[in-house]
């Protein structure tokens, strides 16, 4: 048989045997290395959680603001957070401002009144913004 038609090996991890004894202390402490690792990497993400920054609510609006903020900084407007330049890609920017627009469409009649008027007013400027870049 090949490498190929071998397919995939098993490998048994359990630190018992048929009879229910331990296999041998060797493997139970590399096993037991293996545990420490796994707890060690678990509570470093629950530490990571605790520190992760304030997000703002998740709802229509926040959805709305996150794109307009991707559609001005593809407009230059925003500068990078890692280089701090300001740079321009405006088919990025027009993409943006559409799916906006799409989801405008899409939620007709289904959204509160202040969020029809929010989406309705970040659509205006951030399209005023692109004229204004393309000129």
């Amino acid at each position: 048989m090949t490498e190929e038609e071998k397919g995939f090996v098993i490998k048994d991890r359990r630190s018992l045997d048929e009879k229910g004894d331990l296999k041998d202390a060797k493997s139970e402490e590399g096993r037991d290395k293996a545990a420490r690792k796994e707890d060690a990497a678990e509570g470093k993400g629950a530490k990571e959680e605790s520190q992760a920054p304030l997000l703002p609510e998740v709802n229509f609006s926040s959805l709305i603001f996150s794109l307009s903020s991707t559609a001005l900084f593809h407009l230059g407007e925003i500068a990078d957070p890692k280089t701090g330049k300001r740079s321009q890609d405006l088919p990025l920017a027009k993409h943006s401002i559409d799916t906006i627009a799409m989801l405008k469409e899409k939620t007709e009649g289904n959204l509160t009144e202040d969020e029809q008027k929010f989406t309705e007013n970040v659509l205006a400027d951030l399209r005023w913004r692109y004229v204004t870049a393309t000129k």
